[in-house]
């Protein structure tokens, strides 16, 4: 039975990681002053708001003493647990006044621990496990001049016993709640990791986790899964040879975030734009090849008229990239039909054309631009002739040099426009460093968060 229902399983879902990102412990310590301010307008709001009695003073304590008249996020950051999960370090001063001529800043350090999931959506999402609070006295300052006992926050809000416990309780859940709101930005910055990214006008890129992350002293490593779309229709990959798994960059990388793409991804990305017939092309002539050329002689049964020929290349067979240290190639194999008029194509010969050329790859923002290098090697070879037997000295003197020139510069007209990284919301790439190795390219980077204004 169990042999039975393995075949119903559609084969798309044997998935397999073909990319994958880490984000290193100088990642998670980036951070910019916007986020910050943001986390302390939602304090405020919560614990500010002159909405009703204040459920953290005592009944018995005036409701113009223990007010909490100011709050700022001193300290923000995220460390790693290997194995674990994330910590949060939150530090707040609170501003508050236990009498009319005092105002004391109290800090309070809030220990978060979190984790990540995958929700039904398939996207990540980090989650609260665990939250605790405590308090520091920093400091006071008189507006009268003279001394008064400094007592802890807990014994401003609450006259101890039960009622500072539950002061104690009530706010703690109330700052824990604010720090689950915290995650609502990163969360949503998460999501978009997994939208759907156009790489041509009718097609689009996805990038889909595979699992939760994994934490590992090197950082947080998601492993992915790249899905390409044409006109709304997903396209069966070529199935990997060799699963991919994410290399682990030096305990000692001072960049934020790095990115790894298997070889394999970037076979599936030239298959995805075959699949389009983003290269399929045509390549006008512009006059009429001398007739005093035995191959026009030839065409001469075929056509009245001196007419210039024409050639309309496509793909037999997926392209293929390689990957070497310091070294990408790109293994064509197209076959070039030869003819002539205009509008109807009339073929008369058909030529096999196996190129390679290196390819170079670069990131701006938060796209990866690919381009052909010069192309290194070219096979010619006859498929099929309406004018008879052609030599192969005849084929490369006719053909290499518009193959050399108008292939490579149709080809990086598509490649230009370059193909969308993973990336969340907000953020681009900056210091780029794009390293070439064995079955894989490494992208190594910062981070710059976009802050938004208004």
């Amino acid at each position: 039975l169990s042999i039975l229902l393995s075949l119903l399983v559609p084969a798309h879902t044997a998935r397999s990681p073909d990319s994958g990102a880490i984000i290193t412990p100088s990642g998670l310590s980036y951070r910019k002053s916007g986020p910050r301010t943001a986390h302390a307008i939602f304090l405020r709001q919560e614990l500010m708001a002159p909405a009703g009695p204040d459920p953290f003073l005592s009944s018995s304590t005036p409701s113009s003493r223990n007010q909490i008249n100011s709050i700022e996020i001193a300290e923000l950051s995220l460390s790693l647990i290997p194995d674990t999960g994330l910590r949060l370090s939150l530090a707040v001063d609170l501003g508050i006044t236990p009498t009319p001529s005092t105002t004391e800043v109290t800090r309070l350090s809030i220990l978060a621990e979190l984790h990540v999931e995958m929700n039904p959506e398939g996207n990540l999402e980090l989650v609260s496990s665990a939250c605790k609070p405590a308090e520091e006295e920093m400091q006071g300052t008189e507006e009268m001049g003279r001394s008064t006992p400094r007592f802890s926050l807990l014994w401003h809000l609450g006259n101890g016993g039960k009622e500072e416990t539950e002061a104690q309780a009530l706010l703690g859940g109330k700052i824990c709640l604010e720090v689950s709101k915290f995650l609502y930005l990163p969360n949503e910055q998460l999501s978009s990791l997994t939208a759907p990214l156009p790489f041509t006008p009718s097609s689009q890129v996805q990038y889909l986790p595979l699992a939760a992350p994994m934490f590992s002293e090197q950082g947080v490593i998601i492993s992915l899964q790249t899905t390409f779309k044409v006109a709304g229709m997903e396209i069966p990959l070529p199935v990997s040879p060799v699963p991919f798994s994410v290399p682990e960059p030096a305990s000692s990388s001072h960049y934020h975030f790095t990115l790894a793409f298997s070889e394999h991804f970037y076979t599936s990305l030239f298959f995805a734009l075959e699949m389009a017939g983003a290269f399929n092309m045509t390549i006008l002539g512009t006059a009429a090849v001398p007739r005093t050329n035995p191959l026009p002689r030839q065409m001469g049964s075929l056509f009245q008229d001196d007419l210039p020929v024409t050639l309309q290349v496509v793909f037999r067979s997926t392209p293929r990239v390689v990957l070497e240290e310091d070294k990408a190639t790109l293994k064509l194999f197209l076959t070039v039909h030869v003819g002539a008029g205009s509008p109807a194509f009339q073929s008369f010969l058909s030529v096999n054309v196996d190129v390679s050329a290196g390819l170079l790859f670069s990131v701006a923002g938060t796209r990866m631009t690919i381009s052909t290098a010069a192309i290194e090697d070219i096979e010619l070879s006859l498929a099929a002739s309406d004018v008879g037997p052609v030599p192969a000295a005849l084929l490369e003197e006719l053909l290499l040099p518009t193959i050399r020139e108008e292939v490579s510069a149709q080809m990086n007209a598509v490649l230009s426009e370059g193909v969308f990284l993973p990336h969340a919301s907000g953020f681009t790439y900056i210091d780029v460093n794009v390293m070439i190795h064995r079955d894989y390219v490494l992208v190594s980077c910062n981070l710059q968060l976009q802050v938004r204004t208004g």
